[in-house]
């Protein structure tokens, strides 16, 4: 096997290159899990992408593959609201890393949190130095489980994703693994994605990908990257379920204000912030409270079964 007929269409530079239809995305990803290629392959696989830029139709085919590929967590049998999937893969450069806050801010609603990630630049703080922090209120849990935050490393979800992911440490350069992180579902049953982009461009590209696979999700510019609301002005947020979508929370105007009493982005510091916030000792900042009403807002008319008229139409 071999995916050198795949590289010669989407390898031949900006203006020549052309698009992978779903099915070949999806052959050509099966292989580069499976370790069918050689490195070789795998880089000229990820620089021709991220020159070419990924169509909606190639990303559900990468999905395509990975889904089958996926250690899957199950859904609780008995719980009336689907689970909610928080990919953590940026960390934190300049600001302190919240989306471990997020997450446990989601349990406290009695949703089950599956967080995965794991770190792909050293540079960058990673979510997962704030772990202590919901363990000591309670929040871990090795299972899928309704007020619970269980953390996956991406190790375990699928080995090949993980090798796809650290090429940036040798090339310096994202893949498109980074972005069919935010869009995967490892969960087997109802599930709710929260999922970010960092620039404009990849709102168009992963709001066309969302509404093609029919996923429900709640997508917004992330902090840094990652998937929690910036905590000095909300960002705008979009719905997603069954393929419709809409604006559900408008971008909040004027400039950026400081977190009061916030934290530095060092490690230590964000924990125990993060701990006070959790133990009620310090206020939640306003535009993680938003999103977390959103998320539940969401979760519950999934659950309804009600596929709604969106009442104004997202337009990225």
């Amino acid at each position: 096997m071999s995916i050198k007929e795949h590289l010669k269409k989407i390898g031949r530079g900006k203006d020549g290159a052309r698009a992978l239809s779903r099915g070949q995305a999806a052959d050509l990803l099966g292989q580069v899990l499976d370790g069918a290629v050689s490195e070789l392959e795998i880089g000229a696989f990820c620089i021709a992408m991220r020159v070419k830029g990924e169509t909606a139709e190639e990303m559900a085919g990468f999905l395509d593959a990975l889904e089958p590929r996926l250690q899957r967590w199950s859904a609780p049998a008995h719980s009336p609201l689907p689970s909610v999937v928080l990919p953590s893969y940026n960390g934190a450069r300049k600001l302190p890393v919240l989306t471990p806050l997020l997450a446990g801010l989601l349990a406290r609603q009695g949703l089950a949190v599956l967080w995965h990630g794991c770190a792909t630049e050293d540079a960058r703080a990673h979510p997962e130095a704030i772990l202590p922090a919901l363990e000591s209120a309670g929040l871990l849990s090795a299972e899928l489980q309704p007020g619970k935050v269980c953390w996956v490393p991406t190790q375990r979800l699928q080995p090949g994703l993980q090798r796809l992911l650290d090429v940036r440490r040798s090339v310096g350069l994202r893949n498109s693994a980074h972005s069919l992180v935010k869009l995967m579902n490892p969960v087997a049953g109802p599930a709710l994605l929260l999922s970010s982009y960092t620039h404009s461009e990849y709102l168009h590209s992963m709001s066309a990908t969302l509404a093609l696979t029919g996923t429900n999700a709640l997508l917004l510019r992330g902090t840094e990257g990652e998937p929690v609301a910036d905590a000095r002005r909300c960002p705008a947020m979009d719905a997603f379920v069954a393929g419709r979508s809409w604006r559900i929370q408008e971008a909040q105007g004027g400039p950026l204000l400081p977190l009061a009493d916030g934290p530095t982005p060092d490690a230590d510091a964000t924990l125990h912030w993060t701990q006070a916030v959790l133990l009620g000792q310090r206020a939640i900042p306003e535009p993680i409270a938003l999103q977390v009403r959103h998320t539940l807002e969401l979760a519950r008319l999934i659950a309804s079964g009600q596929i709604p008229t969106p009442p104004h139409p997202s337009t990225p």
